[in-house]
Parts: structure tokens; sequence; C-alpha cells
């Protein structure tokens, strides 16, 4: 697959590090790691963003993340190597991802379950977390940058 354009990073310059200043508050917050880690790959998954979703993966192995816990995020809801507080952010990143295909919008269950789990900073900066990911994923999708391509950069 070959890019449409390259170069977006300095095309926009003030948004590429608006959300990179997004990415490091992310991960200055009281958001777990691996959590962090494990929405970006599922929503990355969810909007078939290769670039995202091995930038990720890779990202995950070097922080020690497990092979099952990798390879098992799209059926997270079957698999037993996830905490409750996980399943309920990746619950609430699939939906928030998803939100065109539920006419109201994030189900009232799942955003109980997440604020049941996680206080309300870290219940923000999930929500913020979503929100970024989608946005590097559009941009992403929509370039069709190719998976591994940041490591060749």
């Amino acid at each position: 697959m070959q890019s449409r354009m390259d170069g977006i990073n300095t095309l926009t310059a003030g948004a590429y590090k608006a959300l990179l200043a997004l990415e490091k508050s992310l991960h200055d917050s009281s958001l777990p790691e691996r959590t962090l880690n494990l929405i970006k790959l599922r929503a990355s998954q969810i909007n078939g963003c290769g670039l995202c979703v091995d930038m990720h993966a890779h990202e995950m192995r070097k922080t020690g993340e497990t092979d099952e816990r990798m390879w098992s995020v799209a059926a997270w809801r079957e698999a037993p190597y996830y905490t409750d507080e996980e399943r309920a952010a990746l619950a609430l990143a699939e939906a928030a991802t998803r939100i065109a295909d539920n006419p109201a919008g994030v189900p009232d269950d799942v955003w109980n379950d997440a604020a049941d789990h996680y206080d309300e900073e870290t219940l923000a900066a999930l929500i913020t977390a979503i929100a970024t990911i989608n946005a590097w994923n559009r941009i992403n999708v929509t370039i069709r940058r190719p998976a591994g391509s940041y490591r060749n950069a």
C-alpha cells in the first residue's frame, strides 16, 4: 500500500504538535499505561488502521505486555486475560469508537460500568484517550499510511 500523502505532520504542524501534547498528557495521567495501550490497540483494530495496530502492538511488546493479551484483545469478552477495569475501558472504547452504530451514543450500562471502575479524573483521561486514538486512526486511514512506516521514517 502506498501512502496518499507524505509529511502531514509538517503540513499541519500545529495540529500534529497538539495531538502529541494530548499523547503526553495521557501518558502523564492516572490512566494505567497498560489500559491506555489496550484501548489504543482495540480502537485501531475497529477502525482498520494498520499503522496504529502495528505501532501499538510493538509498543506493548516493549513494555512487557503478554502475547496472549495482545493477540486476544479483539476477543476480550471471551478471553480470561483482562481485569474488570480493563474490560470496562475496552467496552467504553468500543462504544465510543462505534458511536454511529448506536442512535443513543454510548449506552448507559457501558458508561456506568466504566464510571464504577474509574474515578472522574481517570475516566476523563480514558475518554480523551479514546478520542485521541480515533483522531490518529482517522488521519492514518484517510491518507493510507502503511503499517510499519513510522519505524522506517
